[in-house]
C-alpha cells in the first residue's frame, strides 16, 4: 500500500510540473520561466487557474 501511494505523490508531482511548464511557455514564450514555473509546479498551475 505504501509503494501505491508513493508512486501516485511522485507522478502526481511530475504531472504538475510537466502541466506548469507547458502552461508558462504557451502563456509567456520563454524556456526560462517555463523552467521557474516547472518548480513551483501545483503553486504556478493553482495561480494560473485562479487569476486567469
Amino acid at each position: 500500500m505504501d509503494t501505491i501511494v508513493h508512486k501516485t505523490v511522485k507522478s502526481g508531482i511530475t504531472f504538475g510540473s510537466a502541466l506548469a511548464m507547458v502552461i508558462s511557455y504557451t502563456t509567456w514564450h520563454s524556456v526560462g520561466w517555463a523552467i521557474i514555473h516547472g518548480l513551483l509546479s501545483w503553486v504556478y498551475v493553482i495561480y494560473f487557474l485562479l487569476r486567469y
